[in-house]
């Protein structure tokens, strides 16, 4: 396979020895770990991509296509070794129409570096995944973020896509139509499908414009049910919230110890306004009544930059936050969502089932939407620890099933998250889907064990499963 590869891309574009291959196989923040692949290559078109597919469906050898690396169930770990595909070297934003409000980009374009190309044009792209997330990533995973409450998610937010299939055969889902009904949604099927259906190159994304301004506010509550009934009532209220965010008691604490914040040792929901100055002003009062109608504490917003951005990184450090707390443990990062209406009763259970074990849990959410992570501090080496982690998230997702919701909100399936697609979908629609990756994958190629339970793994993975390495 490598003298195969040698033949369609430069000796620059491969990666084949140990201490090179190591970082990979793994995703950056994730406590889900793996062997590294066989050979890492480096492509710079979707030419180089089709042909790379093409080699390795013929020999039946695994693929996996990564971004930056930085999801969170497992998405770019190779279990059965084989070829990495890392599309970061295929960075070009192709063209931006700000007549259109769309931009054409390769797969490897960061988002923060695509905002920052954007913003001459007084136009962002308002998808807001972790750091260094690259657009063909997020693609892959079907992210959101913050911004999701007002935007929507990713799959709102996408028009068309360049796929390469596990043949090696380039599709184009779309137009840049804004809609179409021409057809089958090409473009929804591939998003969010974690590389298990064809490897996206290229995205024609929509743009929206810079908001004249932005405000940010927080506010405290005396406990968590008051802090998720006051979500529930400002989403209620007609305001059209910039984003909605949450962290409870223990993540206030490690932000504070952190990260050189003083906030109360409660509850905190963090909320942001865009639009004219007038109508900032007026959500902001019109979400403060709602705060105070719910026992909120001590409202502060601000549409000063400065003072906003010093607010609202309490919401962006979070994670870190926790996971520096004790720098021993690792951080499992849970992603349920359920309708709005359940999020007091979900938000509850879990700090209920939290405080009666020994693991420290934190809790932060966009929940605006209704999605929450719950970050769970845990030492993989002790089986108590590890059982009781395991414990907990399952704990929550059944939660969250109960009450109509699903197993991840925005992190997407990969490994972490398959054993819970049965209870969510029932066998004759995971029969479906199935259906829909054999037909388009029925060598098992594409990303194999990730997205769907029982799923066929290509034939030479058996073997370099269990080659020496």
């Amino acid at each position: 396979m490598i003298r195969q590869l040698s033949g369609i891309v430069s000796e620059s574009q491969l990666v084949t020895t140990d201490v090179e291959l190591e970082p990979y196989g793994r995703d950056w923040h994730s406590y889900h770990s793996g062997v590294p692949p066989d050979v890492v290559v480096f492509p710079t078109s979707t030419a180089q991509v089709s042909a790379i597919l093409r080699a390795c469906n013929d020999a039946g050898f695994p693929v996996v296509a990564r971004g930056a690396g930085t999801s969170l169930e497992g998405h770019t770990t190779t279990p059965y070794r084989g070829v990495c595909v890392d599309l970061s070297h295929m960075d070009a934003i192709v063209s931006v129409r700000p007549d259109d409000m769309d931009a054409t980009v390769q797969a490897g374009v960061r988002w923060q570096d695509f905002n920052k190309a954007l913003a001459p044009h007084g136009l962002f792209f308002a998808m807001d995944p972790g750091p260094g997330a690259t657009l063909g990533g997020m693609a892959g995973t079907g992210c959101s973020g913050t911004n999701a409450v007002r935007y929507g998610a990713m799959k709102a937010n996408v028009l068309s896509l360049t796929v390469v299939l596990a043949d090696g055969t380039v599709v184009r889902t779309g137009s840049r139509a804004r809609k179409s009904t021409a057809g089958y949604d090409l473009t929804s099927l591939f998003v969010g499908s974690e590389g298990t259906l064809g490897v996206v190159t290229e995205l024609t994304v929509k743009l929206q414009h810079l908001p004249q301004q932005t405000a940010v506010a927080v506010a405290a509550f005396p406990h968590i049910r008051a802090a998720s009934d006051a979500v529930l009532a400002t989403m209620r209220s007609g305001v059209h919230m910039g984003a909605v965010e949450l962290l409870d008691t223990n993540m206030i604490g490690a932000v504070n110890a952190q990260s050189g914040f003083a906030y109360p040792a409660t509850p905190h929901v963090f909320f942001k306004f865009t639009g004219s100055p007038a109508k900032v002003a007026d959500d902001a009062a019109r979400v403060q009544a709602c705060i105070r109608a719910h026992g909120g504490l001590d409202f502060q917003w601000t549409p000063d930059q400065a003072a906003r951005e010093r607010l609202w990184e309490a919401r962006k450090v979070a994670l870190w936050s926790a996971g520096a707390m004790d720098t021993s443990r690792k951080v499992a990062t849970t992603d349920v969502c359920v309708p709005l209406s359940r999020l007091p009763d979900l938000m509850a259970a879990m700090e209920g089932r939290a405080a009666a074990s020994p693991l420290k849990v934190y809790a932060v959410g966009h929940v605006g939407d209704g999605n929450v992570h719950h970050f769970i501090a845990f030492d993989p080496d002790d089986a108590g620890e590890l059982r009781e982690a395991k414990a907990l998230n399952d704990f929550l997702v059944a939660t969250a099933q109960g009450m109509d919701g699903t197993c991840t909100g925005e992190h997407g399936v990969g490994v972490g998250k398959v054993k819970y697609l049965e209870a969510e979908f029932g066998g004759a629609a995971l029969d479906v889907m199935r259906a829909v990756k054999a037909a388009l994958d029925p060598r098992g190629t594409l990303n194999p064990g990730k997205k769907l339970p029982g799923c066929a793994v290509p034939a030479a993975a058996d073997a370099a499963a269990s080659a020496p390495h």
